[in-house]
C-alpha cells in the first residue's frame, strides 16, 4: 500500500480522499508484526513503529524494552476513514493478538509488549471500549488489552521501520519461532467473526 502512495506522489497526484486521513495507535506486542499485519489492510496509508504511553521523551528501543519508561511498543496507523473504519482496525488488533495475555505477547514478555489501544479521540475511546466488551463476550474471558487516552507517539529507530519488508528472512524466522500465529489461531479458532 505504501508504494502506491509513493507512485501517486511521484507522478504528481495524490490519492483521492474527501476526508482527512485519521490516526490510530495500537500496541500488540512486537511492533514489526503489528506493522506487517496492518499494512495488509485496504485503507491503511502508512504504518510507523514506535512507542507510546510512558514518560520518557524520545525513548530508544533499548530503553523501552529495558523497562522503566512506561512505554509500550506501538504502531501508529494513518488510514483513510472512507475505506476502513476505526472499528475494523480495532477488531483487527484483537484478532491478530492474544488479548487474554496480560504479561506480554507470545515470546515477548513484559509491559513493553502488552496490548493496548491509545484512543486518539473520545469516539475512538468509546468504540474501543465497546469492542473490548464484545471480545470479552466472544472469548468468555477477561480481556487484558488496555484502552487508554492518546498521548505522545515517538517513532522507533529507522532500522525498525518496515522491518518485515527490509529483513524478510529474519522477520519470518522471528515470527515463526515466537509462536505468534499458532497462539492467535488457538485463541480465535472457534470464535465466529463478528
Amino acid at each position: 500500500m505504501k508504494w502506491m502512495m509513493g507512485l501517486a506522489l511521484a507522478f504528481g497526484g495524490t490519492p483521492a480522499m474527501s476526508e482527512e486521513p485519521a490516526r490510530a495507535v495500537f500496541a500488540g506486542g512486537c511492533f514489526w508484526c503489528v506493522e506487517a499485519d496492518f499494512d495488509k489492510l485496504d485503507g491503511v496509508l502508512e504504518t510507523t513503529s514506535g512507542f507510546a504511553g510512558g514518560t520518557t521523551e524520545a525513548p530508544s528501543y533499548a530503553e523501552v524494552v529495558g523497562g522503566g519508561t512506561g512505554h509500550r511498543e506501538v504502531v501508529e496507523i494513518v488510514y483513510d476513514p472512507e475505506v476502513v473504519s476505526f472499528d475494523t482496525l480495532a477488531e483487527h488488533l484483537f484478532r491478530t493478538t492474544d488479548p487474554l495475555d496480560g504479561g506480554g505477547q507470545f515470546c515477548d514478555r513484559g509491559f513493553a509488549y502488552t496490548t493496548a489501544i491509545y484512543a486518539q479521540t473520545p469516539e475512538q475511546f468509546q468504540v474501543a471500549t465497546e469492542i473490548k466488551a464484545r471480545v470479552e463476550g466472544l472469548l468468555e474471558a477477561e480481556v487484558e488489552t488496555e484502552i487508554v487516552e492518546g498521548g505522545t507517539f515517538w517513532p522507533a529507530e529507522a532500522y525498525h521501520q518496515d522491518y518485515y519488508l527490509e529483513n524478510p528472512l529474519r522477520y519470518n524466522f522471528y515470527r515463526l519461532s515466537c509462536g505468534r500465529d499458532r497462539q492467535v489461531d488457538r485463541v480465535w479458532a472457534d470464535v465466529p467473526l463478528s
